[in-house]
């Protein structure tokens, strides 16, 4: 390597630890400035696939802390789900409850669907209302918003009355903007491309 190469890769490099010397000293500061302490509520909507995955993973996540959760699944319940196989491992930290009877165009009973959210909410209100509960997962809480299933205003007001420390994600395209406006973390989902799209059917460990 000639001097002058040497000369310049130092100046790079020399740059390049400036920048990233500035960029610790900003990120420092502002973990510095982070003192709250609390349970935080996350809300994953979009039409893009990893609402729920992402969820789960916050759930594996917490476990791995040794928190007590709990799992609401209000639509999704017609189909076994791989993470419904590996989590109901966890018994002794996790309460499950998969309280869907499917899609709501495969049900195609609307009365019907409005019992088995009744139902799920009653069981999440009772998580919610529970310090024993670390983490809460309402996974496709959003849908029974949306179609009016469940009154919005009352989950809200059962989320600002829930233990100080307890987190909470809700998951589900279509979040209603009084729990956006809640929710601490909010992340929407855009599709780029699916599989489906391309007649691709689920496939298991990436749906299913």
């Amino acid at each position: 390597m000639s001097d002058e190469s040497h000369s310049e890769e130092s100046a790079a490099d020399a740059h390049h630890r400036e920048r990233m010397q500035r960029k610790k000293e900003l990120i420092d500061r502002r973990i510095a400035r982070a003192t709250i302490e609390r349970g935080v509520l996350v809300v994953n909507t979009g039409n893009g696939k990893g609402k729920s995955s992402s969820g789960f993973g916050m759930l594996a996540r917490s476990l791995g802390h040794g928190f007590h959760c709990g799992v609401v699944q209000f639509i999704k319940g017609s189909f076994s789900t791989g993470e419904e196989a590996f989590f109901r491992r966890f018994s002794d930290e996790l309460d499950y409850h998969v309280m869907g009877e499917g899609y709501t165009w495969e049900t195609q009973d609307k009365a019907r669907d409005i019992r088995a959210a009744e139902a799920a909410w009653q069981i999440a209100a009772g998580m919610l209302a529970d310090p024993q509960y670390d983490f809460v997962l309402l996974d496709e809480l959003n849908i029974a918003l949306v179609k009016g299933y469940i009154d919005v205003e009352k989950v809200c007001d059962a989320l600002r009355a829930r233990p100080p420390q307890q987190h909470v994600v809700v998951t589900g395209r279509g979040a209603p903007d009084a729990l956006v406006e809640l929710a601490d973390t909010v992340t929407e989902m855009r599709v780029v491309k699916h599989a489906f799209q391309a007649g691709i059917r689920a496939q298991k460990g990436i749906e299913l």
